[in-house]
Order: C-alpha cells, then sequence, then structure tokens
C-alpha cells in the first residue's frame, strides 16, 4: 500500500534568527557523544525511528553504523534528562558548502510532549553556528514525523525553502 508523505524543507540562516526555546529544563544535559559510540546512534534510530517509519538504515550493517558516525563531519549530541537518556540530534557539517545539516532529531517516546523537543531543537541550531563557518543550517521533515514537528521548527525561526510530495 502507498502513503502520500509531505516532505517540508526548513532553513535557518544566522544565529541571530534563532527564536530559543523558553522553556529551559533544570535537570537536563546536551553533550556531544564523544567518544562515539554506534550503539546509541542505532539505538535512538531503531526507537524513535519507528513511530515515524524511519526505514532506510534499518539494513544498515554494524560497519556501516561505525563508518557513519567515524566520519569528522557527522556529530550526535545526546539529551539527558536526569539520568536518563531522551533523546538525540546529529548534525552533519557541510564545510565546503558553509552550513549544517540536522540529520536526525528526536525524543523517546516517554520523553514527548513536555517541552523538551523545543529545548532539543533550539540546541541543536546552536550548535549548528558554533563553527563559525557555518552561514546556513536546514532539515527535513514530513507528514510522518511527530505531529509537532513542523511547528516546531517554524517556531524556533526556520523557513520553508522547498516543499515536496511523494509516495512511500
Amino acid at each position: 500500500m502507498s502513503t502520500k508523505v509531505e516532505r517540508n524543507y526548513l532553513e535557518i540562516n544566522s544565529l541571530k534568527d534563532l527564536k530559543k526555546s523558553k522553556f529551559s529544563p533544570d535537570d537536563c544535559l546536551i553533550d556531544l557523544s564523544d567518544p562515539t559510540d554506534f550503539q546509541i546512534n542505532k539505538f535512538f534510530y531503531k526507537n524513535i525511528g519507528k513511530e515515524h517509519r524511519w526505514t532506510d538504515r534499518l539494513v544498515w550493517t554494524d560497519k556501516q553504523w561505525m563508518e557513519y558516525i567515524s566520519d569528522q563531519k557527522v556529530k550526535t549530541y545526546i539529551l539527558k534528562k536526569a539520568d536518563d537518556i531522551a533523546g538525540y540530534f546529529e548534525l552533519i557539517f557541510h564545510k565546503e558548502k558553509n552550513e549544517t545539516e540536522i540529520a536526525y532529531l528526536g525524543l523517546l517516546k516517554e520523553y514527548q510532549n513536555k517541552k523538551l523537543g523545543s529545548y532539543l531543537l533550539s540546541s541543536a541550531i546552536k550548535k549548528s553556528f558554533e563553527d563559525k563557518y557555518i552561514k546556513r543550517v536546514w532539515v527535513h521533515t514530513c507528514t510522518l514525523d511527530h505531529k509537532n514537528a513542523l511547528n516546531n521548527y517554524l517556531a524556533r525561526g526556520m523557513k520553508i525553502f522547498r516543499k515536496e510530495s511523494i509516495q512511500i
């Protein structure tokens, strides 16, 4: 059975355009995953993605996962709430284009709908612009993602630059 999916590509071109989340939890910390551990990326991809039909990487071997997260362009950040892992984002830095792609961003189901998504996205955008050469941060989201995803991106100051409909 085929499903029609609406995909939106969004961008933000300056840290000054970021409308930071007003929510700032005391018991949360966002940290770079260092040393890199492909198991953490794989865990989040499977557990967050199962709700949103993330399937591309399900066929990856451990070697493919290791090669991906070992790439110097890829940075993974983990959201911890108290002592629990709650979510993550993966950034891919494209120095040749002076841009960062938010490749994946999400929260485990038990941490959704608690305003942590706006905090996580604000942090992803801020981390993306830490390198001074970055002139653009972009992401794509679709109708399979969390129901608040698109609104969260727009609320943080991102603008839609392309739309498409696809069949999956």
